[in-house]
């Protein structure tokens, strides 16, 4: 692949107004079912606490599988962020994988990592998080609907608040993981 290809994939989605919120998909390299592991899907967590209460973090929605996370954000520097939780999720999944002597997922994150990615040893996500802006109501509508009734689909549960990791509990007025802005209209 020249280098203007990879430059043009790496930069094709873009986040360019801070004042709206974004709808982004971050990506498992392989698609590799890393999020199995609770231990793993808190890592998420506590980056996006963190998040929230040092970089102005506004959650208005999650949902994260074995393999991949859809979340809606905004912040006032929301590419930094996703960069900050992409890089501190990234070390704590590989510490997490070593101390639980997960080898062959250890094995498989190299094989799927990108030949330009040489300062370190393993790859765990996916380049870019394909921030998609949302700039009217009735996307903000559509796109929890759409992350709340993912593993529907996938058949993992009956109804999307069923799913433990998804906000689709705090939108139904209960308890969730995570605080999440519900009363976004």
């Amino acid at each position: 692949m020249s280098d203007y290809n990879v430059l043009m994939s790496r930069t094709r989605y873009r986040i360019f107004d801070d004042a709206y919120p974004h709808f982004l998909t971050c990506t498992i390299v392989g698609w590799l079912p890393v999020f199995t592991r609770p231990d793993a899907v808190e890592i998420v967590l506590e980056s996006w606490r963190f998040l929230q209460q040092n970089r102005g973090l506004d959650l208005f929605g999650y949902v994260i599988l074995e393999n991949h996370l859809h979340v809606i954000g905004s912040a006032p520097e929301l590419a930094d962020a996703v960069k900050s939780f992409k890089m501190f999720t990234a070390r704590k999944i590989i510490d997490l994988l070593e101390r639980n002597g997960a080898e062959t997922m250890l094995r498989q994150l190299p094989a799927h990592k990108l030949p330009h990615k040489t300062a370190s040893e393993y790859q765990v996500w996916q380049e870019g998080s394909q921030p998609k802006q949302i700039g009217t109501n009735e996307m903000m509508l559509q796109k929890p609907e759409y992350m709340h009734n993912n593993p529907v689909k996938r058949g993992y549960v009956d109804e999307p608040t069923d799913w433990r990791y998804s906000s689709a509990r705090n939108y139904a007025g209960r308890p969730g993981l995570i605080e999440v802005v519900t009363d976004w209209a």
